[in-house]
């Protein structure tokens, strides 16, 4: 509700925001829920039937999603996809946790130029990274092997870590430290009992958005894996290219559902995160 002092022209500009805002929400999120209806085609078309524009039941199937779930190809995608986001995000989270606590400390000598080392593959057009790896991981027979997609996913997926983990540190209390010190607790006491409780919801945001880096990405895993290691994303690249179906339909779906329940999960995580560092208003 507008306060009882706005103005006649700031009514007016409240409702426009709205609108320019409903317009923006609706030009990036429409274009992504069109496939959801269109999963449950009964026939294997991508277009709305004449059927299914009349909501009769017999334009609906669920034959997309038995498809799904009962072919070997999508299901060793989805084996593929699970192994190679959980190590690339335990390594992610590990490897970006350890970079954020060492770039939090004010005596770290050039730390901007670290950070942006970090963050780079964030930047470098994916293409160009794919190749490098490729050639790379060729050269030390990585290439074509589950080792060299997860070191893969991992340089990729790092630099959500190190952001999400640096930010949860920004304002981080070290007199908390310092008093567990003056009282007698060991650094590794300190580290686990003190710091880790503080900033485990960004960690968890971070391993979250690392394990959706991985899962999602399609370029990278062309150039370093090979069909062995082929993923969800390999799967409906390699569907569309060369037989196109609606199951591709049914498993972008259940991607979208999936990164909604991550997305809500960071979300919450990210309240608590606030809450613990006495932000109210979250």
């Amino acid at each position: 509700m507008m306060p009882s002092y706005v103005q006649g022209w700031e009514k007016i500009w409240h409702y426009v925001l709205r609108v320019i805002a409903g317009l923006v929400l609706f030009y990036l999120i429409f274009p992504i829920f069109v496939i959801v209806p269109l999963s449950f085609n009964a026939l294997p078309y991508f277009v709305f039937t004449e059927e299914m524009l009349s909501l009769d039941p017999a334009g609906y199937s669920l034959q997309w999603y038995k498809d799904f779930f009962t072919d070997i190809n999508w299901q060793t995608a989805v084996k593929n996809s699970v192994i190679i986001s959980l190590f690339s995000t335990l390594l992610a989270t590990f490897l970006g946790t350890l970079a954020a606590l060492g770039l939090s400390r004010s005596y770290l000598p050039f730390r901007r130029a670290i950070m942006a080392m970090l963050i780079s593959p964030m930047i470098v057009p994916l293409i160009i990274s794919a190749a490098a790896m490729f050639f790379f991981y060729s050269s030390i027979n990585l290439q074509g092997t589950y080792v060299g997609v997860i070191l893969a996913h991992t340089a990729l997926a790092t630099p959500f870590v190190v952001i999400t983990v640096t930010a949860t540190l920004s304002n981080f209390d070290y007199s908390l430290v310092r008093a567990s010190h003056s009282l007698g607790a060991s650094p590794t006491t300190t580290f686990f009992r003190i710091i880790v409780p503080i900033i485990f919801p960004g960690v968890i945001s971070g391993a979250l958005f690392a394990f959706i880096t991985s899962f999602d990405e399609v370029v990278v895993i062309l150039f370093v894996g090979s069909y062995e290691q082929h993923t969800i994303p390999w799967q409906m690249f390699s569907g569309i290219r060369e037989r196109i179906s609606p199951t591709i339909l049914a498993v972008a779906t259940i991607l979208i559902f999936l990164s909604i329940l991550l997305l809500l999960a960071t979300e919450l995580l990210r309240r608590r995160t606030e809450r613990l560092r006495g932000i109210t208003g979250v």
